[in-house]
C-alpha cells in the first residue's frame, strides 16, 4: 500500500508485513494440506479455516481468491473419497463466507461472493422433540451448484436441506436473500421468502419482470407475477 503525505509517498511497512505473512502462510499451507487439486495464482488468506484432514476433499481452480475469515467446512468424511467442495477458476469468496458441504457444493467459474455468504448442502435435524437439536445430527441434504458468472450478495444464504439446488448462470442473488430452491439462468432473486424479480428473456433479448419470461400476457400485470 502506498501512503501519501505532504512530503511525498512511501510504502506502508505494516501492509508489507501483512503481505509477507500471507505469502509465507500460503506457501506452508500448499505444502502441508493435501488438496484434491489446486491451481495457479491462488490466494488464500491466512485466517481461512479448513481442517487439514478434509483438505483432500477440496478442489480449487486457477485464480481463485479466498479472503479473510472464510470457513470451508466438511462435517463428515465422504465415503467415495471424491471432492465435496469445488471452487472453479476465477471465483472470489469475500470475507466471512462459509461453505459447509456434506454431499457436494460446486462454485462455478468467475462467481463472486459478497461478504458473509452461507452455502450449506444439509441442515440440523430437529424433528425429535425429545432430543436436544444439538444431538440429532444432520439432515440428509442435497447438493448446491452455482453456475458460471453469478454474483451472490452480502449475507445471502443458500441452504439445501433436502433436495438439490442449482443457481443458473449469470444470476444475481440479492443481499440477505434466502434460497432453498433452484433458480433459472439470468435471474435476479431477492428477499426472504425469496422470489425472482427479474429475468433475461433470451427470445426477446431483453430483461423482463419476474416470471414473465416468454409470457407477454403477464409482463405488465404485477398481480400475476
Amino acid at each position: 500500500m502506498i501512503v501519501s503525505t505532504f512530503r511525498g509517498s512511501y510504502l506502508d511497512p505494516l501492509h508489507l508485513g501483512t503481505r509477507l505473512a500471507n505469502k509465507i502462510f500460503r506457501t506452508l499451507k500448499f505444502r502441508g494440506y493435501p488438496f484434491a487439486s489446486i491451481g495457479k495464482d491462488v490466494f488464500i488468506h491466512r485466517s481461512c479455516e479448513l481442517a487439514p484432514e478434509t483438505a483432500r476433499y477440496v478442489s480449487i481452480g486457477n485464480n481463485v481468491k479466498i479472503e479473510k475469515d472464510v470457513w470451508l467446512n466438511i462435517p463428515e468424511i465422504p465415503r467415495d473419497g471424491a471432492p465435496v467442495i469445488v471452487l472453479a477458476d476465477g471465483c472470489r469468496l469475500n470475507r466471512r463466507c462459509m461453505i459447509s458441504a456434506r454431499n457436494h457444493v460446486y462454485v462455478g467459474r468467475d462467481v463472486m461472493f459478497g461478504a458473509s455468504v452461507l452455502l450449506m448442502d444439509h441442515n440440523h435435524a430437529y424433528e425429535n422433540v425429545h432430543v436436544p437439536i444439538a444431538f440429532q445430527g444432520m439432515t440428509r441434504g442435497g447438493s448446491i451448484r452455482i453456475e458460471d458468472g453469478c454474483w451472490i450478495g452480502f449475507g445471502a444464504a443458500i441452504v439445501a436441506s433436502e433436495s438439490d439446488i442449482v443457481i443458473g448462470r449469470n444470476s444475481v442473488i440479492g443481499a440477505n436473500a434466502v434460497i432453498s430452491k433452484s433458480i433459472p439462468p439470468f435471474s435476479v432473486f431477492i428477499g426472504n421468502p425469496g422470489r425472482v424479480v427479474k429475468q433475461y428473456d433470451v427470445v426477446k433479448e431483453q430483461w423482463v419482470l419476474g416470471h414473465s419470461v416468454n409470457r407477454p400476457d403477464q409482463q405488465n400485470d404485477p398481480e400475476k407475477l
